[in-house]
């Protein structure tokens, strides 16, 4: 039995988990930045880097009252060392370094997406492999192979804007603020998604995305058309969006044979995504996870659950080893693109 803890900060959420043998959540602490970076409409590394800093020891803190724990009983440290934004990056690999040496425990250096993937395992663990995995967030899209556990390849990827970037920047264009997936997704439950149809991204084509086109095509009708209902607008983007990724999900799984689907990332919280993937992975009969909305962003369990699989399978990762802001997802059998 292993007890770890964890810290995720990667961009602007600072979070520590305490997790044991990967699966079993102890405690998970998430302080998010949102509304520090709102006035600037985006996330700003410099100010993300430094609300970590004043927010990692109080996050820690919490954690390690939640699990009922003191450092006595952390056995392994993890933490995110890519990709994210290299400062934030170096505020959590460096606590965790120090932890591990205050404590004389392992260190672990964890790939934020290998995380996503593992966040699968912490609600069902008894998932059968192979799975196809969605991983859709502000900074990717991503279809993932699963074929075994540390054997991934990437089957489709966008090749332009990732989803949540387009639902920032339409909304943005909209005037709802940010961050702009949430923003839309409730303007979307007062709109008629059929009301206005926009196109549907590289929908036949192959199993990569492009959803900068479809950001277009709402400000264009925006322009021809100035009374348009944002709530309208809202619904039918939020639509096309999910169509797209819904439907190379399960055309990804029926390519692989795969056993099943998840969803993972920021943008797996989305209402409308969590509804069609559910729906359509059971017209399929397939196994499928749609997370719980606290494992869809950046936390530190997912961080917690690839460490220990990690630890387990390659050991301490060494104190040497820095932060890699364009680190890529470890390759399994399969070739790895991006």
């Amino acid at each position: 039995m292993t007890v770890l803890l964890a810290i995720e900060t990667s961009c602007d959420e600072t979070a520590v988990a305490i997790v044991r043998d990967g699966t079993e959540v102890l405690a998970n602490v998430v302080s998010s930045q949102v509304e520090i970076h709102a006035e600037f409409g985006g996330v700003v590394p410099e100010v993300a880097s430094r609300a970590h800093l004043d927010m990692l020891e109080p996050v820690l803190a919490q954690a390690l009252s939640d699990a009922g724990m003191t450092g006595a009983a952390i056995e392994a440290v993890a933490a995110t060392h890519g990709p994210g934004l290299i400062g934030a990056l170096l505020i959590g690999v460096s606590e965790a370094k120090a932890l591990a040496l205050a404590w004389d425990v392992p260190y672990v250096g964890v790939n934020h997406m290998e995380g996503h993937l593992f966040a699968t395992f912490l609600e069902r663990p008894d998932l059968e492999l192979p799975l196809i995995v969605l991983l859709v967030s502000g900074g990717h899209t991503l279809i993932v192979h699963l074929e075994a556990l540390g054997q991934y390849t990437i089957l489709g990827s966008t090749i332009d804007d990732a989803a949540g970037e387009a639902f920032d920047k339409v909304a943005r264009y909209l005037g709802l603020g940010y961050p702009g997936g949430p923003r839309i997704d409730a303007l979307a439950k007062e709109g008629d998604r059929e009301a206005i149809v926009f196109p549907r991204g590289m929908l036949h084509d192959g199993l990569d995305f492009s959803f900068s086109g479809m950001k277009t095509s709402v400000i264009n009708y925006v322009r021809k058309h100035r009374d348009a209902d944002n709530a309208d607008l809202a619904a039918g983007f939020q639509e096309a969006v999910v169509d797209v990724l819904v439907t190379k999900t399960m055309r990804a799984a029926e390519q692989v044979g795969a056993k099943g689907v998840c969803l993972g990332g920021g943008v797996a919280a989305n209402s409308r995504l969590r509804e069609r993937f559910a729906e359509e992975a059971g017209a399929r009969g397939l196994q499928c996870l749609v997370p719980d909305r606290a494992f869809c962003t950046d936390n530190a369990a997912m961080i917690a659950a690839a460490g220990h699989w990690r630890l387990q399978k390659d050991g301490p990762t060494g104190l040497d080893d820095g932060a890699s802001p364009n680190l890529k997802l470890p390759s399994g059998t399969g070739a790895i693109r991006r």
